[in-house]
């Protein structure tokens, strides 16, 4: 069933949120892989999230700037090329520097499972590896970022 284009389960998302939520979807690195994040940028799209996605080489200074200049409330971090560790407390800094970090960072990609606590302690807010169903990425998003406005999720 569709209701203005949207389905039940979209439209019940979008009006579950106070505003749109923006999120900015990057490839940081040399990683010239990037199916995993259009999917991801798709699949968030589709769950009712405005979505800006980068494309393919951003350095972490690009990452940073993409989210201050989009006003993004997320941002998602899609690594394959094990640069994981050395990429993400960059753009992590930068947001901190540019006083941005009430920005969720999540991460996804191939990542070792011993690295996902070593990643959060650095600040990323979730990180979720392969074969992670789309809809509970876009519920986790959604309620985290509800929890953080004060909302819906309280």
């Amino acid at each position: 069933m569709t209701r203005l284009g949207l389905t039940v389960r979209q439209h019940l998302v979008s009006l579950a949120v106070k505003r749109p939520y923006r999120v900015v979807v990057a490839k940081p690195g040399l990683d010239g892989h990037d199916r995993g994040a259009k999917v991801i940028a798709r699949a968030l799209r589709d769950a009712g999230f405005e979505v800006i996605y980068t494309g393919l080489h951003q350095t972490p200074d690009q990452v940073v700037q993409a989210v201050i200049q989009e006003d993004a409330d997320a941002v998602g971090l899609s690594l394959l090329s094990g640069a994981h560790l050395t990429l993400v407390p960059r753009v992590i800094d930068g947001l901190r520097e540019q006083g941005r970090d009430d920005v969720l960072v999540m991460v996804g990609g191939i990542i070792p499972e011993a690295d996902i606590p070593v990643l959060k302690d650095l600040g990323v807010s979730q990180v979720f590896t392969p074969g992670a169903p789309l809809p509970a990425i876009g519920a986790w998003l959604e309620e985290a970022l509800d929890q953080r406005e004060g909302g819906v999720g309280d």
